[in-house]
């Protein structure tokens, strides 16, 4: 593929969180690489739906998948200016089942919203590099959460990764500047389908947190094309939960 316009991957991005972001940069004129896991027809519909998307089918648990993803990426569009690292996973254990807490489940879920993550800003640094430019730095953006700031969270090992990607965020602007820029957010509780069943998380942020509300993905997704679009931003982690981490 061949053009102009400036090229995002964003992982995770067939619902919620992760194709909020797709669209509101297609809005802003990017092509947009979406990704999942599994195989997805609602991929395939979001990309048919985004002018220039295209979707990209990856284990991200696979290290292997991960340089692949990348080089397919690249192969067809010939070009990286942003890397959103947004997929990722939860599940509701409360903080003191430590047995519950599986060593299994650590290793997942830093494989997942650590490893991966770094793994894929190694592989696309020198896309990234390579598109960078005065005007327009290329850009990482990882998607954190309220639980990487905060000691709350569906599970302990959840939070501790997600505070580790923060940790990471700023490590790599303080390395990778001033051709690419890398930010986080922090979303609190999001309505998306992942959320769809906490009524009684999504009540407590309804009467608890300044705005009175739990977040939509669009709330996430302007916040993304802030920080994508700066050109000064990095080592930035913006907590996005309505004001519930000043409670």
């Amino acid at each position: 593929m061949t053009g102009n316009s400036r090229v995002a991957l964003v992982t995770g991005a067939t619902s919620g969180i992760g194709l909020a972001i797709a669209q509101r940069l297609t809005q802003a004129g990017y092509w947009v690489a979406l990704h999942s896991r599994a195989s997805s027809a609602a991929g395939l519909q979001a990309a048919a739906t985004l002018a220039g998307a295209h979707y990209f089918q990856a284990d991200l648990l696979n290290e292997d998948a991960r340089r692949d993803l990348i080089n397919r990426v690249y192969a067809h569009y010939g070009r990286l200016d942003v890397l959103v690292n947004n997929a990722g996973e939860s599940s509701m254990i409360p903080h003191d089942d430590l047995q519950a807490a599986t060593p299994n489940l650590w290793h997942r879920l830093y494989e997942l919203h650590v490893v991966a993550p770094w793994q894929l800003v190694a592989l696309s640094e020198p896309y990234l590099r390579a598109a960078s430019t005065a005007e327009h730095p290329a850009s990482v953006l990882n998607i954190s959460s309220h639980a990487g700031v905060r000691p709350k969270g569906a599970s302990i090992p959840y939070a501790a990764s997600k505070a580790a990607l923060i940790h990471v965020t700023r490590l790599l602007a303080k390395t990778l500047g001033p051709d690419i820029r890398v930010n986080a957010i922090a979303p609190g509780l999001v309505d998306t389908p992942l959320t769809e069943d906490w009524a009684v998380i999504r009540e407590q942020w309804i009467r608890e947190a300044p705005m009175r509300r739990s977040a939509s993905p669009k709330d996430i997704a302007d916040v993304a094309l802030l920080l994508t679009d700066s050109a000064y931003l990095t080592g930035e982690v913006i907590v996005v939960d309505g004001g519930m981490n000043l409670l």
